[in-house]
């Protein structure tokens, strides 16, 4: 059975790896001053981050249109597709999941499996990479949900954000009341926790401390751990400090492939500029 790949633009794969893969991506709208720009198609990086600079609100985003997503299926139907996989960001930080469960029987002749990553970013795109392995090698939707849902329990990341008031503003810090007082003067480290919500997880003094915390619960975290991982840099326009971050931690652990990624418009809109987080999971490469 033939199946396809889809998922959201928060995944921040490259252009490559979309071509090579055959992976259909949904582009989701950042609103900046009431203009809607699509993530990936009408809107850079760069530009995304110039415009957060100068703009007079803070950026907001936007579900895309269900009537575009059951077009997109039923092209997918019409082009051979028995089965679709979309694979989203996770339904605590968006309602797009819940939105595509209300339609997913609305496409005659395609069964729709719509899977919520629980996360976002890179960690997400190592998801659909290794669903889109699955799917060229004939699998069938069940044994890659089964393995999406195994590599989704070995995730791990933390965060360090220099602002917390988009998503204090936005209502996608659940535990933000405990940490608004003095934010001018600390490094908030945020993850997620085990209702897939984000939370602000310790108070750090500066950005130095905030980072070498990070790292100590990196450590711990890698101890416990009897399988092969991979780790992710992840920078809100600031590569700058995620290469810096990379050489330390790879003298520290030579041996352990580290990834550079981004927080591209959407999730930069909740997180602000020069966040940076440290996320790993299994090394699904080793196959």
């Amino acid at each position: 059975m033939k199946t396809a790949i889809v998922t959201d633009s928060t995944c921040y794969l490259s252009a490559r790896e979309i071509s090579d893969n055959n992976i259909t991506i949904v582009p989701i709208p950042v609103v900046i001053d009431g203009k809607s720009y699509d993530e990936g198609v009408d809107i850079t990086n760069e530009e995304f981050y110039k415009k957060l600079k100068t703009s007079g609100s803070f950026p907001s985003t936007t579900q895309p249109p269900l009537g575009k997503m059951i077009e997109l299926y039923k092209q997918l139907r019409d082009e051979g597709y028995e089965n679709v996989i979309s694979i989203h960001l996770a339904s605590t930080i968006s309602g797009f999941v819940s939105s595509l469960d209300s339609i997913k029987n609305e496409i005659e002749g395609l069964n729709v499996y719509v899977y919520d990553s629980e996360i976002t970013v890179r960690l997400m795109g190592s998801l659909v990479l290794e669903a889109a392995r699955m799917a060229r090698e004939g699998q069938e939707p069940a044994s890659i949900l089964e393995r999406l849902n195994q590599l989704r329990s070995t995730f791990g990341e933390y965060f360090i954000v220099d602002d917390l008031q988009n998503l204090v503003r936005g209502g996608r810090l659940s535990n933000a009341s405990a940490f608004i007082g003095g934010l001018l003067k600390i490094k908030p480290i945020l993850t997620f926790n085990d209702a897939h919500e984000i939370v602000a997880f310790e108070k750090v003094r500066s950005t130095k401390k905030a980072l070498a915390r990070v790292e100590e619960l990196f450590a711990k975290s890698k101890e416990n751990l009897d399988y092969p991982i991979r780790a992710i840099i992840i920078h809100a326009n600031d590569e700058p400090a995620a290469l810096k971050w990379q050489e330390k931690l790879q003298t520290k652990y030579p041996d352990l492939p580290i990834d550079i990624s981004y927080f591209g418009p959407v999730i930069g809109a909740h997180l602000g500029e020069k966040a940076l987080a440290l996320a790993w999971l299994e090394d699904y490469t080793k196959q």
